[in-house]
């Protein structure tokens, strides 16, 4: 489907105008949507590559600039070693209550948004990922892809690293889909086995798939990239959003 791609939005919090991109089909109609939360780098072209495509097979998609109360709207970090220090540093500077009030003020206005037909869900990569996996815990996401989700089995996420996602799987309602590379050094073997039974000792409706791949295997820039297992895992997605997300409408 053809799309739009250069809106935006700042969605007020309370910490702040949280710029938001939105990209939807052109077509008239109402769409399910989906908050695509990103790397540590924000909003970079591999993060909107993604979101057009999902787009173009009929979403509404928003991507929230996560770290917007820490850097200035439109910021977009480098794929280098002062890039991935800076996000490093406003991961662990952010509120985790914070992380949670920007994932439901972004699920309001999708499920506000006159093009939306009021069924939502979300994805995310790396830190992207915990947050798409974190949001499931809200009743209103239905679907989540979370792609090589970080600092899960850490239980480190924002200020003081200490963070309840574990402790709160019982609490999601939504089907998951859950991807990692085996050889991603930021999720061990013994991480992702952590993340796996709590989810299986809760009950979760769930889906584990395991690639041979490093961390970030599905940015389209860089050596890490695998194409035929980007791929596969987009598929899957789809065939989630689009069974789950379809339904009733």
């Amino acid at each position: 489907m053809t799309i739009t791609d250069n809106e935006f939005v700042d969605i007020p919090t309370s910490t702040g105008p949280m710029r938001t991109h939105v990209l939807c089909p052109v077509a008239e109609g109402r769409y399910p949507g989906i908050v695509l939360f990103s790397e540590i780098f924000q909003v970079t072209g591999p993060i909107r590559r993604s979101a057009a495509m999902l787009a173009g097979h009929g979403f509404l998609v928003v991507i929230p600039e996560i770290f917007h109360e820490l850097e200035e709207p439109g910021t977009v970090l480098p794929y280098d070693q002062a890039g991935a220090d800076r996000g490093n540093a406003d991961k662990i500077n952010k509120e985790l209550s914070s992380y949670d009030a920007d994932a439901k003020a972004a699920l309001g206005y999708l499920k506000s948004h006159p093009k939306c037909s009021g069924k939502v869900g979300s994805m995310g990569f790396c830190i992207g990922g915990h947050l798409a996996f974190r949001s499931a815990i809200k009743p209103e996401v239905i679907a989540a892809t979370c792609c090589y989700p970080t600092d899960i089995h850490t239980r480190t996420l924002g200020k003081g690293r200490h963070d309840d996602t574990l402790d709160r799987i019982p609490e999601i309602r939504g089907e998951l889909l859950v991807v990692f590379g085996r050889q991603d050094p930021h999720v061990p073997r013994e991480g992702r086995a952590t993340i796996y039974n709590a989810l299986a000792d809760a009950g979760t409706n769930f889906s584990w798939h395991e690639f041979n791949g490093a961390h970030a295997f599905m940015r389209d820039e860089g050596a890490r990239y695998d194409a035929a297992a980007a791929r596969t895992v987009y598929g899957m997605a789809l065939d989630l959003f689009h069974r789950k997300l379809s339904e009733g409408v």
